[in-house]
């Protein structure tokens, strides 16, 4: 469910118009609907009903302040996988000891950084990182709260690029390791084992995978604590799937915190959950502007002016996003089979491939659906494009919550050296 809906004509976010954000801030933009972040977050939560989950926002999925700002007033936690992201959680309001600090790949500065926050703790996803994160916290004179990454070796039967808890990824430590490795937590100094982290995949769209995983994580528990380990918490991941496609039905919250009440609800553990694109992906659209029409031999381009840079999961994950015209009258026009494409210079740059759509003329505006997830946090400059604006929709209010970039911002970010300008001293003889 979104609140995106056609009214007098034309497609709304809640109560505004579109055309009329596209006036105010040009095309392309991304669009977020307050109404359906709220919505989602509820009805997680209450799908959880007993069982009184954490739920930490992953802000990799959408990692605007305004959008973790609006999580964070509903009480939501953050998972942040980079100091960028921890620092845009801490400017946005949310409090250090709601965050936890997950991903493959921290540095000791980044470690570092988070220790003098007081974060609330680390997931941990490789025994070097352990020894590091030992390292750094007992030269900070801190205590770091952890949770091992467990790598349970169950495939989510989701795209190869998204899924995460096989023998074949970089995440997490192996499954038959663990007992080894929470044994070595315990004598490291500045440690303390708190609890078991997993994370499977994302876009998980059946139930099966999760029940599997989740069994061997009480496995798991139940072997910890008899070996004396304080587990305290299981944190369950994310990566329940959504309705890209008209007609798709993904399991439902309702469902998915069914299988963690049969698996692990009576361990008398604290539950966390990570959930991302389940909370902002059909909350958020992205609106271009038809440029051209050209029609090729073979056939039907629709030219707009967003391009694989302002929205690259088509490309990357062979994804799809249904798109709706703005105009209403659009939808009762026969339609025609056409690629949507950008104008970035690459065969890859489309958004939408042999798609019957309705026949587009310059200036028409066109919404890619469910396109708050992986969208704008995904987004480059390539072919020196400005990154596009996101806006926030409140009821009949928006506000721009990251502007168009410059031309003076983009290319100011380059330097040029002093001996390519002519200001610096010349080249030594032997360098000429």
């Amino acid at each position: 469910m979104h609140h995106f809906a056609y009214a007098g004509g034309v497609l709304h976010a809640e109560g505004v118009g579109l055309p009329h954000i596209a006036e105010t801030v040009g095309t392309p933009f991304y669009c977020y609907a307050t109404a359906t972040l709220e919505r989602h977050y509820r009805v997680l939560t209450e799908a959880f009903s007993g069982l009184d989950p954490l739920l930490y926002y992953a802000i990799k999925a959408n990692s605007n302040q305004a959008v973790i700002a609006t999580l964070a007033r509903l009480g939501a936690g953050m998972d942040v996988v980079s100091e960028g992201e921890l620092r845009r959680a801490r400017q946005a309001g949310v409090p250090a000891d709601k965050i936890i600090f997950a991903g493959v790949g921290k540095t000791r500065a980044e470690m570092a950084h988070a220790l003098g926050e007081g974060i609330l703790s680390f997931n941990v996803e490789s025994e070097p990182e352990l020894e590091a994160l030992s390292q750094v916290a007992a030269s900070l004179s801190r205590t770091a709260m952890i949770a091992l990454r467990v790598n349970p070796d169950v495939d989510a039967k989701t795209h190869a690029k998204i899924s995460t808890g096989t023998a074949l990824s970089k995440f997490g430590i192996p499954f038959e390791d663990a007992p080894r490795l929470y044994a070595k937590a315990a004598r490291l100094p500045g440690l303390k084992v708190a609890g078991i982290h997993m994370h499977i995949g994302s876009q998980i769209t059946g139930l099966a995978p999760f029940a599997n995983a989740f069994a061997l994580m009480r496995e798991l528990a139940l072997t910890l604590r008899a070996a004396g380990h304080p587990i305290q918490h299981l944190d369950l991941g994310g990566g329940l799937g959504v309705p890209y496609r008209h007609g798709d039905a993904p399991s439902t919250p309702k469902d998915y915190a069914q299988v963690v009440r049969n698996t692990v609800g009576d361990l008398g553990l604290a539950i966390k959950l990570e959930p991302g694109r389940m909370i902002v992906a059909n909350a958020g659209i992205l609106v271009a502007r038809v440029l051209w029409a050209k029609r090729g031999r073979d056939k039907t381009f629709t030219v707009v002016d967003a391009a694989m840079n302002d929205l690259i999961r088509p490309t990357l994950y062979e994804a799809h996003h249904e798109i709706w015209p703005i105009a209403e009258a659009k939808t009762r026009l026969e339609p025609i089979v056409q690629d949507v494409v950008g104008p970035i210079c690459e065969t890859g740059d489309y958004l939408a491939l042999d798609r019957p759509l309705p026949p587009f003329a310059p200036g028409d505006l066109m919404a890619f659906m469910t396109a708050g997830a992986y969208g704008a946090a995904m987004s480059s400059s390539y072919n020196s494009r400005l990154l596009v604006p996101e806006v926030l929709v409140k009821g009949a209010d928006f506000a721009v919550v990251r502007p168009r970039q410059t031309y003076r911002e983009l290319i100011g970010l380059d330097r040029i050296p002093d001996w390519l300008t002519g200001a610096g001293p010349s080249a030594p003889e032997g360098a000429r």
